[in-house]
């Protein structure tokens, strides 16, 4: 049977950065020819980067992508590999309008152009905003082998361009990705692109991006399946990497040309002569999927890690209460960007116990990164006399938090550094939050991050260290203790939320499920309970809001995924 080497090309780009991207995709192509490759395929719109959002609309910006796409193909052959098909993604425009695309460069020249079909409008997606829809399927036949192309959302729907290629014919399908991650996508993935490849009759290759865009973050994992579903090759998650695989292609006379579900099929010649037969790769190469614990790790280093470098920062300052929050954020960030980078701030208040003080040093210590103390107690005083606040419970508890913030405000403005937000999802989710206080910030690593879970990474991550020979970077009593702001002499978390676990339970259902109350009520939680958790969530939709930005990892983060008004009188816990 002929032969095929495929290079999937797992990248990381830069949205906007087109002339950086192009350069990556040349030394990626140079990789590919370096191991014998003959087509290379890579993510969904990889030279502009994704999602592009509204940048979409500007037609200099999508005339500029245009233009990168034709000077490409010539760069490609001038480095030496126009004799490589390579698949790259990019942002098109025509008559019609913008498009989200991807082309075929071969020999110097863009051989073929396609435009995505299925534009989803879910979750975080808003593509009916950015793109219009294509209508047509270029198959090209290169060394005797008919390859056809489908983009991301193109094999997530039934029907369609699949099932077209399938009915039309081909060899061979390329599908270039740009899939964000969530908990357990990985598990999904396969199971569909097996599905696929068999509606298609043929092999599959699903490239997929990598790297951290904003609040999304992108996990890899590219694969490539039969057409009889077995995996042939699987890259590793969260990093780049070329996956090369060898194929064996049962070359058959394919040669329909027309509509096929409703979709129009071009095919061009490239060439007929089938590759020299060659020795092929000893084993399939297939990485083995992470751990759950160690893949949401990895999706929140990663979005981080992009997060500050992509936006030209080089350290990050927030406040290390000796909570297991701050604890989880700081290694977080210290294995993101190096312990070198971060830069620890203990404030204390009056309020603040010699534990959270001894746990916050202590946790500095163990990661080696920087770390000085503010006390915050006299700056607190002014504000307090000032305004009369002595005793009079919140707004001295919220003073305490807002200076903590324009502290560490001030120091971002001092020494450049990017200021994290340590809040999670259900402080998030429920109000429990300061704002211009403890939600200060330009980046929440954390903020998709349920409580319960926290402690589980922290478990996790000290497990890890100890696995490896390391000091475990959270300290012990971090993990422990019960949580408190400490605002007010002996306060607790407890004092005004539900347990975490149960907490966690309800708010898992009422925000991720979106489970209405008499849901809630006949999966067994206590009335009161509920009614009590559905206030605190319906209220501070305008907290959220004005949190900063963080990592999405699972189905229904806040922000892109769940969008609801602020101004809102409808109240699903007074509607029974």
């Amino acid at each position: 049977m002929p032969q095929l080497r495929v290079a999937l090309a797992q990248v990381n780009s830069t949205v906007g950065d087109v002339s950086g991207n192009a350069r990556s995709t040349v030394d990626w192509v140079r990789k590919a020819a370096g191991q014998g490759a003959h087509v290379v395929v890579f993510p969904e719109m990889s030279l502009t980067g994704y999602p592009v959002e509204d940048l979409s609309l500007r037609e200099t910006f999508a005339h500029a992508s245009r233009r990168k796409v034709d000077e490409l193909a010539r760069e490609l052959a001038d480095a030496g590999c126009g004799e490589i098909l390579t698949y790259v993604g990019y942002l098109d425009l025509d008559d019609v309008g913008p498009r989200d695309a991807a082309a075929a460069l071969y020999g110097g020249e863009v051989v073929a152009r396609q435009y995505k079909h299925h534009l989803p409008n879910y979750g975080v997606f808003d593509e009916h905003r950015w793109f219009k829809a294509g209508q047509t399927l270029d198959v090209v036949r290169l060394h005797g082998l008919e390859i056809g192309m489908v983009i991301c959302e193109d094999i997530w729907q039934e029907g369609g361009p699949v099932s077209a290629l399938g009915k039309a014919g081909v060899d061979l399908v390329v599908s270039p990705n740009a899939s964000p991650y969530e908990r357990s996508k990985d598990d999904i993935r396969l199971p569909l692109v097996s599905r696929r490849a068999a509606e298609a009759g043929a092999p599959l290759v699903y490239t997929n991006l990598v790297g951290g865009q904003d609040d999304l973050v992108f996990d890899g994992d590219s694969i490539v399946v039969g057409a009889n579903g077995t995996l042939l090759g699987r890259a590793p998650q969260f990093v780049e990497h070329l996956l090369v695989v060898d194929l064996d292609l049962p070359a058959r006379d394919h040669s329909a040309e027309g509509e096929f579900e409703g979709l129009q099929v071009r095919r061009r010649v490239l060439g007929n002569e089938r590759v020299t037969a060659y020795q092929p790769l000893a084993e399939p190469p297939i990485s083995e999927p992470l751990s759950d614990e160690a893949e949401v790790w990895s999706a929140l280093v990663v979005g981080l890690r992009d997060y500050v470098h992509k936006n030209g920062f080089r350290s990050v300052t927030f406040g290390f209460s000796g909570g297991i929050d701050s604890a989880v954020t700081a290694a977080l960030a210290a294995d993101a960007l190096g312990a070198e980078a971060v830069y620890g701030v203990s404030m204390p208040s009056k309020y603040s116990s010699e534990h959270s003080q001894s746990d916050a040093a202590e946790l500095a210590r163990r990661l080696g990164c920087h770390f000085r103390v503010e006390p915050v107690a006299d700056m607190v005083d002014v504000y307090v006399k000032q305004l009369n606040l002595d005793g009079t419970g919140l707004p001295e508890e919220n003073i305490q938090a807002r200076v903590r913030g324009m502290l560490l405000m001030a120091l971002s403005n001092l020494d450049g550094h990017l200021v994290l937000a340590t809040g999670n999802k259900t402080e998030l989710a429920v109000g429990y939050s300061t704002m211009y206080g403890d939600a200060v910030g330009g980046f929440a690593p954390i903020k998709d991050v349920f409580k319960t879970h926290v402690w589980a990474l922290a478990r996790w991550r000290n497990a890890e260290a100890v696995k490896r020979g390391e000091i475990p970077p959270i300290p012990e009593n971090s993990i422990t203790k019960l949580p408190s702001a400490e605002l007010r002499p002996g306060q607790f978390d407890t004092d005004s939320l539900p347990d975490y676990p149960l907490l966690d339970d309800i708010l898992d259902d009422y925000v991720e499920g979106d489970r209405g109350y008499e849901d809630l009520l006949a999966a067994g939680f206590d009335a009161e309970t509920i009614d009590r958790v559905i206030r605190m969530v319906d209220r501070a939709e305008y907290k959220r809001r004005q949190y900063p930005i963080g990592t999405k990892i699972t189905f229904k983060a806040f922000g892109r995924d769940r969008r609801l008004p602020i101004t809102n009188a409808w109240r699903e816990g007074e509607q029974h």
